[in-house]
């Protein structure tokens, strides 16, 4: 895993990432963090997230897609469903669903320029060092960048 730190979001539009991947509940809202910039900038991915089920706990550990194009470059947007619920105390982030959700992504992305944030680590509340050795493990060979946010 290689860390950078700056804006994923501006990063994926100056073509850096063939797939950018950010962490979703199961109820549509894309209201907060990370997930509402996406929601703003790339709205086909907010619309790859309505067209499934609201609160359905079927979604976790898989993910929608959204294909943009981004300066004439393909770019494709994954709503990770790794997490049920948004509200409330205590850890929402779903360990198992990250992990299959990031086993997914190998499967389907193997050989692509992947970008992610700290994905249920920050509003979602999950340990990061747990969350990044899981991505670790399951993107193993991949070229992959956790990028730290800083505007």
């Amino acid at each position: 895993m290689r860390t950078e730190k700056g804006d994923l979001v501006r990063k994926a539009k100056a073509g850096e990432f063939d797939v950018i991947v950010h962490g979703c509940n199961c109820f549509c809202t894309m209201g907060a963090g990370i997930a509402k910039t996406i929601k703003q900038v790339f709205p086909a991915a907010y619309e790859a997230d309505l067209a499934t089920p609201v609160g359905d706990k079927a979604k976790l550990g898989h993910y929608t897609v959204a294909n943009v194009q981004v300066g004439g470059k393909a770019l494709t947007i994954l709503n990770a469903y790794t997490q049920y619920h948004w509200q409330g105390r205590g850890r929402k982030a779903d360990y198992d669903a990250l992990r299959q959700v990031f086993r997914r992504i190998k499967q389907e992305y193997a050989g692509q320029r992947i970008g992610y944030p700290a994905i249920g680590a920050g509003l979602a509340g999950g340990e990061w060092p747990v969350i990044a050795a899981i991505i670790e493990e399951e993107l193993a060979g991949e070229d992959h960048v956790f990028v730290e946010w800083q505007p």
